[in-house]
């Protein structure tokens, strides 16, 4: 039986690159000379907006599922997720033959849902609000003897998220370039935690921030109190992929360690961060996926006269909402 609660390394990172190797997209490093004139610094661009399913959410979730035994492939797997971790574990069922139960909530963009239910996923929706979603998972994967892939506090899916810093560390050099900051969206934190571990050995002058919407800043209290620390209720945000109630146990483990502390953007500084995405790089992010850009855009860092590097993400934006976003309409 895998133990998923072990604290990931490098050396998991390493071993997880070796195992997606051939199997993700080694997604672009995308960089503006217009952009880069205008904020007197080099801006780069992770564009996992491309990976398969439209997010870095892949990396984690075939990462984990490729190594389940027979018996837990046969049973099928259960997750929870607002939408890319959903899709990122259906498709990898999918290309390893393993039944998939998603729980989703009632509210998530229609592309998401339909997309996991594209991948053949069965989905179950609950209340975001007023429903926990870890409850109404373990009751389902206990009374289906389904095993759990948890979004983010998986030892397994932190390190498949890490080979995204393997990438960068390595396109970088292929460019003879050092980042001074790398900038990474936080929901759960596996994606920066995952990030960090390999930058920490990959490069390790880099500074490396977690990015979230505000009052969904969780991360980044937290490692200012030294501590984890919850969202408080009665908030909402456009950045639907990432509004998690507080930092996971084994994430937040690694990320007080290797962080140099979190930013925290408005939902008009993402939705501005979006345009300039579309304008300077082409790229559609989702809201979720953009707050790092976001952080970067608005001045949360001084970047001035240094090299920076922002993940986007996952662009699985509803169309409705980024026509909306694009056009100024919807901040």
């Amino acid at each position: 039986m895998l133990e998923f609660d072990k604290t990931p390394s490098y050396q998991s990172v390493r071993d997880a690159a070796a195992r997606l190797n051939g199997i993700v997209v080694r997604t672009p490093l995308l960089e503006s000379i217009a952009l880069n004139e205008k904020l007197g610094a080099r801006l780069f661009l992770k564009c996992e907006t491309l990976q398969h399913t439209g997010s870095f959410k892949f990396r984690g979730a075939y990462n984990t599922l490729s190594r389940l035994s027979g018996a837990q492939k046969a049973a099928g797997v259960l997750a929870y997720s607002s939408g890319n971790h959903a899709q990122g574990v259906a498709l990898s069922a999918k290309m390893l033959g393993i039944p998939a139960t998603i729980l989703m909530p009632v509210d998530s963009p229609a592309i998401k849902l339909e997309n996991t239910r594209g991948y053949g996923a069965r989905v179950v929706t609950y209340d975001r609000y007023s429903q926990s979603r870890e409850e109404i998972g373990a009751e389902i994967a206990a009374e289906y003897n389904l095993t759990l892939v948890k979004p983010y506090d998986n030892y397994f899916v932190i390190s498949g998220q890490g080979t995204t810093g393997v990438e960068i560390a390595g396109q970088l050099l292929e460019k003879n370039i050092r980042a001074d900051v790398c900038v990474s969206p936080a929901g759960g934190g596996g994606l920066v935690a995952g990030t960090s571990l390999a930058l920490r050995e990959l490069s390790p002058k880099t500074q490396i921030y977690s990015a979230e919407p505000e009052f969904f800043d969780d991360t980044k209290r937290s490692l200012a109190l030294g501590k984890r620390v919850a969202n408080e209720d009665g908030h909402r945000s456009i950045c639907d992929a990432i509004v998690t109630p507080m930092p996971g146990e084994i994430t937040f483990g690694v990320n007080k360690v290797t962080l140099s502390g979190g930013l925290a953007v408005s939902d008009a500084e993402t939705a501005e961060a979006m345009r300039a995405a579309f304008h300077y790089f082409k790229c559609v992010i989702e809201p979720g996926g953009a707050v790092a850009f976001a952080a970067l855009l608005s001045g949360k860092l001084d970047i001035s006269g240094k090299t920076a590097v922002a993940i986007a993400s996952g662009g699985n934006v509803d169309p409705a909402l980024y026509c909306r976003i694009l056009s100024g309409e919807a901040q």
